[in-house]
């Protein structure tokens, strides 16, 4: 028989409705802080001290800093040329192709000459019966004439001398009444014949003299037309186009080749408004390319002398000599330099810290470092320019890598010309 006072009877205590789990609850907490209060408690030095880190620092100078214009532009050919036939006539040759490099002077095509050449050899001809009319040689090329040297006048002159003798002989017999007055007036007639005659060889002289001039002419006109035949290369440059083919009748005037001179190249670039002022020719200029890693370097050479109406811009040209990969048309990015030594805020390349977009560095503030958001401009061989975030005198941090802001720090300067090793 169960007495009633057993364990399994013994009356349970009686809790406020809702009370019974936060009783059992305390009673588990308090067991709970019992054992937590028994372990030893670590001291914040236990849980990590921060190491002093030795760094090198430069300060913040002022240096000279190139004041620059950047503009866009293009590449076009300092001389282009569409080379046309003078002459009408079949194409008989095309020595040259799209992209044939040609020097000044050389033969790029050529129309048919024969027709020319008989018209050449036709104006010979009657150019040295010219020059035979006035006492020339058959050929030479000088065509300068005496005229008293002319036969005909020569001829004419003798005759008027002759005849004036002889009306000075009647002359003298008539004054001493040995010979009558229709002697005289027969040897007067026939001086004054004579004299005519002579200015007649000394019109007819002129006239050959004109006449051969006239077929100089008529032979240099041949001798040019045979020469038009051939196009040449009027400078040093490219082929780029080639407009016909051989065998086509071309009337004068028909383009054949397009040539343009690439070296040196032109560069075209539109400055605005606002900067036009300071832009002036002889200035230096650094081009780049899309696509190509190299810069080129180049000087202004020429400046508008009026602003466009339409878009404000004020067009300059420069330049650019051609390594030989440059072509005509190919779109610029310039930098004109209009000043070389404009003093502004310089920080060592390698002090900067770029990470998503955003540009910062590190300062010594009191043995700790800290961030400093930066807004940076021209870059300058080792050097960046900082428009914003520093002062002159602030130590930033060289080479922090990884190293967070509020970490003490043992600063180790770095002498302002290390800056560039």
């Amino acid at each position: 028989m169960v007495s009633p006072l057993s364990p399994g009877n013994a009356p349970r205590p009686k809790f406020p409705r809702g009370l019974g789990f936060l009783a059992l609850t305390g009673v588990g907490l308090g067991l709970g802080l019992a054992v937590t209060g028994c372990q030893p408690a670590k001291t914040t030095e236990a849980r990590g001290a921060t190491e002093t880190v030795e760094v090198k620092v430069s300060s913040v100078e002022n240096r000279p800093w190139e004041q620059v214009l950047t503009v866009l532009g293009s590449l076009e050919a300092v001389d282009r040329a569409t080379l046309s036939t003078k002459n009408t006539g079949r194409l008989k040759q095309l020595l040259v192709d799209v992209g044939s490099p040609v020097k000044a002077g050389d033969v790029l095509a050529q129309v048919e000459p024969k027709d020319y050449e008989l018209r050449l050899n036709q104006s010979a001809a009657l150019l040295g019966q010219a020059r035979v009319r006035v006492g020339l040689p058959l050929e030479g090329t000088d065509d300068s004439v005496e005229e008293e040297k002319v036969s005909t006048v020569r001829e004419a002159r003798a005759l008027m001398e002759e005849a004036k003798k002889g009306l000075e002989r009647i002359q003298k017999l008539q004054e001493q009444n040995i010979s009558s007055q229709a002697e005289f007036e027969r040897a007067t007639a026939e001086y004054q014949v004579m004299l005519n005659r002579y200015s007649d060889a000394l019109q007819e002289a002129r006239e050959r003299k004109a006449i051969l001039a006239q077929r100089r002419a008529e032979f240099e006109i041949a001798r040019q037309a045979v020469q038009d035949t051939s196009l040449r290369a009027p400078f040093d440059g490219v082929v780029q186009a080639r407009l016909t083919n051989v065998g086509e009748f071309l009337p004068a005037g028909s383009p054949v080749l397009t040539v343009v001179q690439v070296d040196p190249l032109r560069l075209r670039l539109d400055v605005p408004e606002r900067q036009s002022m300071s832009v002036q020719v002889g200035q230096p200029i650094r081009v780049s390319f899309d696509g190509d890693t190299n810069h080129y370097t180049g000087t202004v050479a020429r400046v508008s002398p009026a602003l466009d109406q339409r878009t404000r811009l004020l067009r300059v040209e420069g330049q650019l000599k051609n390594p030989g990969h440059l072509r005509p048309g190919a779109f610029a990015r310039a930098e004109i330099v209009v000043a070389e030594a404009i003093p502004g805020l310089a920080i060592p390349a390698d002090a900067l810290i770029t990470f998503a977009g955003t540009e910062k560095a590190l300062l010594v503030l009191t043995n700790t470092a800290v961030e400093r958001r930066l807004v940076t401009g021209r870059r300058q061989g080792p050097w960046i320019e900082v428009l914003q975030g520093l002062r002159a005198g602030d130590a930033v941090i060289r080479n922090p890598g990884g190293l967070p802001g509020g970490t003490p720090v043992r600063p180790s300067p770095v002498p302002a010309t290390a800056a560039a090793s």
